[in-house]
């Protein structure tokens, strides 16, 4: 069972931005402390955390953008459990 909950609209920690970096080819977390190359999946769930998108939304959108793609709802639930317990997002 996910910690996250699909009512829950997730922003960006305070500090972090994410930004599409050309020379890695890939979107980046940056932090005061440095940068977190992400991997085209989380690129894409991060894309559309902005602190009023739900979860579920995020999920709607993502299922939207990818049809037929199995497991999206999972991966997303997933991916911002990690997000949330590395403190990338809020």
């Amino acid at each position: 069972m996910s910690l996250i909950k699909r009512a829950y609209s997730p922003m960006l920690r305070q500090g972090f931005r994410l930004q599409w970096e050309p020379r890695q080819d890939c979107h980046v977390l940056l932090y005061p402390e440095g940068m977190i190359k992400l991997n085209a999946s989380a690129g894409q769930i991060l894309e559309r955390v902005n602190g009023e998108r739900s979860v579920a939304a995020i999920i709607d959108l993502l299922s939207a953008s990818f049809p037929g793609v199995p497991g999206i709802d999972e991966d997303v639930l997933a991916f911002l459990e990690v997000a949330h317990a590395q403190f990338w997002i809020e």
